[in-house]
């Protein structure tokens, strides 16, 4: 009776004690079991990528050699305010923005990879010994197409513009120094040619346009001057205004030697009415008359001859003096045109200017090994706390 009063006075004591050290059980296993996965999700996210990292960066990554050059590309005709550019207006000439950004373009474009690859073999230079098998040209021989070259040559090839002083900076990256520097040569001479063609153009263009007035201004005054001298010839005069006034000369003679005569012929009638000088006289101022009557007829056109008086003629010879008149003018103005033309010509040259020559890097400062290794650690820190975080919450909102 006394045993089977203290079993039941002490069964609940006991149940609560194996209960107690279960449950503490299960809670170091399941701690245990955190710990583990947080040590494999730290291995996997900080330890396993450093390690790659030290072995890619610090062993296979290869080195990579960085050409410099500074250029800036300018225009006579824009004025410049301050900085650098201040410098470049004492040379007399002014920034070009838009041409900077067109340069630019260009040396990023397919056209100047092709034009480099005709006489710089860059499937070699990106195929090189010296680099590693991630870091090459085409690897595992698969593609070796224009296309894959332009995408490749697109990460080697930086172009920085500061706006401030309107300079730009290329950088050029390759296996060797002597092919990085070879790169950005190639590429600043293509440029240069670029900016030729474009200054060739537009000097032509705009001298062309002035020449074609200047050859409708030629053709005009030749038609002009052959209308002219055709009509001379056909009227037999070579300028009826000149001649006009040369007759009404000769007439304004006539007419004063008529008066002279007619004053005679009345004196010798009043004095001596039988002389025999009053019939010559007569006669003289008959003659005279007649003759004033036709150079007048040849002035005004009244004659009964078939040509045209020179009044008529003078009219026609006045309309195409004034044509040809008018074409000298336009001529002039043209030639003008054209001058003026080829002066504005020179000053919408371009210029590319070099401010530094590519260089010829002696060491590789690429890739930044350390750099690289230390990222990585930190990334890896970053995403394993974030993921502790998450595995924990989840943790604790099941338990």
């Amino acid at each position: 009776m006394d045993r089977a009063f203290f079993y039941q006075q002490y069964k609940p004591s006991m149940s609560s004690s194996s209960l107690f050290f279960k449950n503490a059980k299960i809670r170091l296993e399941q701690i245990r079991t955190h710990a583990i996965l947080r040590n494999k999700l730290f291995l996997l996210t900080v330890v396993l990528p450093t390690v790659l990292s030290i072995l890619y960066f610090g062993i296979i990554k290869s080195d990579v050699y960085v050409s410099e050059s500074r250029f800036v590309v300018r225009s006579p005709e824009r004025p410049v305010q301050t900085g650098l550019g201040a410098i470049i207006q004492g040379a007399g000439f002014a920034r070009a923005l838009d041409d900077t950004y067109s340069v630019h373009d260009y040396m990023l474009s397919r056209d100047a990879l092709y034009s480099v690859n005709r006489s710089f073999d860059l499937r070699q230079a990106f195929s090189r010994k010296e680099a590693d098998l991630f870091s090459r040209f085409n690897p595992l021989g698969i593609d070796n197409s224009f296309e894959a070259l332009f995408l490749y040559y697109q990460h080697r090839v930086e172009i920085n513009l500061n706006v401030s002083s309107s300079i730009s900076t290329l950088r050029t990256r390759a296996f060797t120094a002597t092919d990085s520097r070879e790169l950005n040569e190639l590429l600043l001479r293509r440029a240069e040619e670029l900016i030729n063609k474009l200054n060739e153009r537009g000097r032509n263009d705009l001298i062309r346009y002035a020449q074609q007035e200047v050859n409708v201004a030629q053709q005009q005054l030749r038609k002009t001057a052959l209308a002219l001298s055709l009509f001379r010839n056909k009227n037999g005069v070579f300028d009826p205004v000149g001649q006009s006034a040369l007759q009404l000369q000769q007439v304004a003679k006539l007419q004063d030697e008529l008066i002279a005569t007619k004053t005679q012929l009345a004196q010798v009638t009043a004095f001596t009415p039988e002389s025999p000088q009053i019939p010559v006289l007569q006669q003289r101022v008959s003659a005279i008359q007649s003759e004033i009557d036709t150079e007048t007829a040849k002035i005004t056109g009244k004659s009964t001859g078939s040509d045209p008086s020179l009044t008529s003629k003078a009219v026609e010879y006045e309309r195409l003096s004034l044509d040809r008149s008018f074409a000298e003018k336009q001529l002039a103005a043209a030639m003008a045109s054209l001058e003026q033309a080829r002066n504005e010509a020179q000053r919408k040259q371009l210029y590319l200017e070099r401010i530094v020559q590519p260089n010829k890097p002696d060491i590789a400062i690429e890739p930044q090994r350390i750099r690289a290794i230390l990222t990585t650690l930190a990334v890896g820190v970053v995403v394993w706390g974030i993921l502790s975080m998450l595995f924990a919450g989840i943790r604790e909102h099941h338990d």
